[in-house]
């Protein structure tokens, strides 16, 4: 298996399905029409997008006219935050959100940080979750906003979201959820949860890139995010992506129709790929929830080991992982996420995600773990701390 092509880092990104394309493919050449013309050619792309919509709000349990097409999870991101600051705390106000939430929300608070807003980071334990008791206390008179994942894109904790839902209606809190990782690999109801905003990407779920979209609960006063046309309900002005919305719409149907089976077989893969590494690589650590955790997310750090190193080492065999988020894979950075859960830089600059799709099989996972086995090896037998390391647990 020395050629083969092995993809982990489906939280990068993922293949677009055959399906999809083929479904988007005509919208390119044959219905190109502007669905805002008034024409019948146009008119029918149109009726196509509301169909997508539809889709996408059964999906979710919403209502059709609560989904806004966007260009993806870090607009929808934007989009939720900003807009909500300018229309419940115009003035300043008070912003709860975590720790290891995905920089399109930290990168945004600290925007709107600089613009007098006041903004709490809540700690997380030692799994990546928060503490609905923390985050209950730190709700003040002015708070109007609450923000945290559905999941992490990172170490794959799922975060108690109907708990944080239900405090958050409590207190009339409006409540934001980036549920990029989440949506689609577990079931999500927004009445349920008592989601009032909830961000989504179509290329985390075999979609295309380019595309995705912001649910916002009738009758929360988010105003436009993008200026000009009517389009999206005057909310978001911009000819619509018709092929893109006919992609995700796809892509939603078929990742739902095949959620229970397929995520299944991603757990079932999952476990046994942590548990080969935690029992035959030593000195190791899983990070995030053992059992609240996404389907198909594994993330180890390895003592003694630089991260960067691993990943071009891995690379040379054919495997594809990922240190981190892949909107920071360029960074000699330690994780925010890896910090925040209390693992010191230079464990925390040893980690790998490895995170896995429909397509993967126990072949290509037997193949990574030894294939680790020998380059976590390698690595350790050329670090210093390594050597010094094992002398002080030889003399023990």
């Amino acid at each position: 298996m020395e050629n083969k092509f092995i993809y982990l880092d489906n939280a990068a990104t993922t293949k677009t399905a055959p399906e999809v394309v083929e479904a988007m493919l005509p919208y390119y050449t044959e219905y190109f029409g502007n669905p805002s013309s008034v024409y019948g050619f146009a008119s029918k792309n149109k009726e196509e997008i509301a169909k997508q919509r539809e889709v996408i709000a059964s999906a979710l349990g919403a209502k059709a006219n609560e989904i806004y097409f966007t260009a993806g999870g870090s607009e929808s991101d934007n989009w939720a935050l900003k807009a909500a600051a300018e229309a419940y705390g115009p003035n300043g106000g008070h912003i709860i959100t975590s720790k290891i939430e995905h920089h399109a929300i930290l990168h945004t608070c600290e925007y709107l940080e600089k613009r007098g807003y006041k903004v709490t980071y809540l700690d997380v334990d030692e799994n990546g979750r928060v503490d609905p008791a923390d985050m209950e206390a730190s709700i003040r008179e002015d708070t109007f906003l609450i923000s945290i994942m559905f999941a992490n894109n990172e170490i794959g904790t799922i975060q108690p979201i109907s708990e944080i839902g239900q405090i958050a209606k409590k207190h009339n809190i409006l409540f934001h959820t980036d549920a990029v990782q989440a949506f689609a690999q577990i079931p999500i109801h927004v009445d349920e949860c008592g989601i009032d905003m909830l961000s989504a990407s179509g290329h985390k779920l075999n979609g295309p890139k380019g595309i995705g979209f912001l649910y916002i609960r009738k009758g929360v006063k988010i105003r436009s995010f993008v200026h000009g046309g009517s389009q999206e309900r005057k909310r978001r002005a911009g000819t619509e992506n018709v092929p893109g919305i006919i992609g995700l719409g796809t892509a939603v149907a078929r990742a739902v129709s095949t959620m229970e089976e397929r995520t299944a077989k991603e757990c079932e893969l999952r476990d046994y790929l942590i548990s080969r590494i935690s029992r035959e690589i030593p000195y190791c650590r899983l990070n995030g929830d053992s059992v609240k955790r996404l389907p198909n997310n594994v993330n180890f750090s390895f003592q003694f080991v630089e991260g960067e190193s691993l990943l071009i080492m891995l690379d040379m065999k054919g495997i594809c992982a990922s240190s981190g988020s892949a909107c920071t894979s360029g960074s000699l950075d330690p994780s925010h996420v890896l910090l925040a859960i209390g693992l010191p830089h230079e464990i925390a600059h040893g980690s790998l995600r490895m995170t896995l799709g429909e397509d993967t099989t126990h072949e290509e996972l037997d193949y990574v773990v030894d294939v680790l086995k020998e380059i976590v090896q390698n690595l350790r037998n050329m670090s210093p701390l390594y050597e010094d390391f094992m002398k002080k647990e030889e003399n023990v």
